[in-house]
């Protein structure tokens, strides 16, 4: 072989062996923590501007500069020890970075992650993404002595996107033994209430409690909680889109009541479990997304009850 072609081989070669020899890109740090329904398009994603627990859900066809719907997963952990009157927060969501963040883990069709919260309580959760909607399940195990009568895992899906947002509740419905109703319609003033009136407050109907005596309550900040008469039937809060067409629904099995925050458009349906000393215990929750109607709604959380 002339001193030409040598030449001609070796240059050809290191063209080819080129790629070869750059750096290896990293791993998925960088990767959106994310998974989608193959059938529906719903879109679930872990919260980038949040180090603690968040999800941003998307519809099917909104874009992801829309800001969804950010379910904070939870907003808090809440229990009563045994003996005591007062109910402590063992864990408090706080919005954007923190010095600590979960690891998650990502299944097939779900998001999971472990964190210790306070009190050597030990929280493992996970959402898992449905045909219909998505599942919450709350883990809890007790590596302490301490006796818990109830802890709580409260789950907060903030309609942040305009498509469901209902600062009148307009479009919130709950469901009674005679069928549905707007959940504040016993409060027809807030429609043309000015907003500064109206705003900051909690709407309630109770499902396992029992029924509040007082229906309007001024709390501290100018908080107003309004209580319904009547209990509801069935244990879910749903609101409807601006167009009609899509359903967010919020339902457990035994919750002792469904409220919203009409400002934030939240849906609570948040259930209690014990926790006895050195044990586990649980809850599940689950957010319905139906493309139809209410009815549509309350056959499913009849068939999943």
């Amino acid at each position: 072989m002339s001193f030409a072609r040598i030449c001609r081989f070796f240059l050809l070669l290191s063209v080819l062996l080129l790629p070869a020899c750059r750096k290896p890109s990293t791993p998925s740090s960088e990767q959106k923590l994310s998974i989608t329904d193959p059938t529906t398009g719903i879109h679930v994603e872990v919260s980038q501007q949040d180090s603690l627990p968040a999800l941003k859900v998307l519809l099917p066809g909104q874009p992801a500069s829309d800001p969804g719907i950010l379910v904070l997963f939870p907003e808090h952990v809440t229990a009563l020890e045994q003996g005591k009157s007062d109910a402590v927060h063992l864990y408090i969501f706080r919005p954007g970075t923190q010095a600590t963040h979960p690891n998650w883990r990502v299944g097939a069709q779900s998001l999971e992650y472990e964190m210790d919260l306070q009190a050597r309580v030990h929280l493992v959760a996970r959402a898992t993404l449905e045909p219909d909607g998505i599942r919450f399940h709350y883990g809890f195990v007790n590596r302490s002595d301490t006796n818990y009568e109830f802890i709580e895992a409260v789950t907060d899906p903030r309609m942040i996107t305009p498509y469901f947002r209902d600062l009148r509740l307009e479009r919130t419905y709950v469901h009674h033994w005679d069928g549905f109703d707007l959940l504040a319609s016993e409060t027809p003033a807030r429609l043309t209430m000015p907003l500064d009136k109206w705003l900051p407050n909690r709407y309630r109907v109770p499902y396992a409690w029992p029924i509040d005596r007082n229906r309007v309550e001024k709390k501290e900040d100018s908080l107003t909680w309004y209580n319904k008469s009547r209990r509801v039937d069935e244990p879910f809060i749903a609101t409807k889109s601006t167009d009609g067409k899509w359903i967010v629904a919020t339902y457990s099995a035994a919750p002792g009541n469904v409220w919203t925050n009409p400002e934030l458009t939240c849906q609570h349906a948040d259930m209690q479990t014990s926790l006895k000393p050195n044990s586990q215990s649980s809850t599940d929750l689950k957010i319905l997304i139906v493309h139809g109607a209410l009815d549509d709604v309350l056959s499913r959380v009849r068939l999943h009850m």
